[in-house]
């Protein structure tokens, strides 16, 4: 539930008498696509958030059916090949009422260094696109592993509505200081995506 400062920061209500406690999330850093092969975050993911939410609005793919992926470096590293143990279900439904799917998804990894899927088969018609929220969890521990939660939802080629759920952890203990994200082929023809530092109390 959020609080009364939260709801009057998202939603623009003025509370006469609301507590002077700031909103939860701060925003830190906006990348914009324009035919871009990925977008990265390499600056801001640090200790002074415990939690790091990353929105992704209207991600729009140059190529036909893509999966949306992201990875990770841990820090002093490169190549965004970080060590993940994933799992999820997906759902989707057509337009025509066909589908009505719910099911385990096998697009995860168990110890794998490659990049992990959020949102899949994305269409690349002119009205389609994938939008979702990534939560990546204490990444500058050094005690445990990083863990995450992903929601997102994409206009599929065959006019379906499909929705991923998917979580994990990052095996390592060393700190996660940058993430990509990208499209299985292809370019990100256009979308944003907004990096929100998550207030610790």
């Amino acid at each position: 539930m959020p609080t009364i400062a939260n709801m009057e920061k998202v939603n623009g209500i003025v509370i006469s008498g609301a507590p002077a406690v700031s909103d939860a999330h701060t925003l830190i850093a906006t990348a914009t696509a324009s035919a871009s092969a990925t977008l990265s975050f390499t600056l801001g993911l640090d200790s002074l958030y415990d939690a790091y939410e990353f929105r992704f609005e209207n991600m729009h793919p140059q190529t036909d059916s893509q999966d949306f992926y992201f990875q990770v470096n841990a820090a002093g590293q490169t190549g965004f090949n970080e060590v993940m143990t994933t799992a999820g279900f997906r759902a989707y439904h057509g337009e025509d009422n066909s589908g009505n799917v719910l099911e385990y998804y096998a697009a995860h990894q168990a110890n794998g260094t490659a990049n992990q899927l959020i949102a899949s088969a994305t269409g690349s018609d002119a009205d389609q696109a994938c939008s979702g929220v990534l939560t990546l969890y204490a990444p500058s521990s050094t005690t445990y592993v990083k863990h995450f939660l992903a929601r997102a939802n994409a206009a599929n080629p065959n006019q379906t509505s499909v929705e991923n759920h998917t979580s994990g952890y990052i095996n390592t203990t060393a700190a996660i200081d940058e993430i990509s994200f990208k499209y299985s082929a292809g370019n990100i023809d256009a979308g944003q995506i907004k990096m929100y530092g998550i207030a610790k109390a």
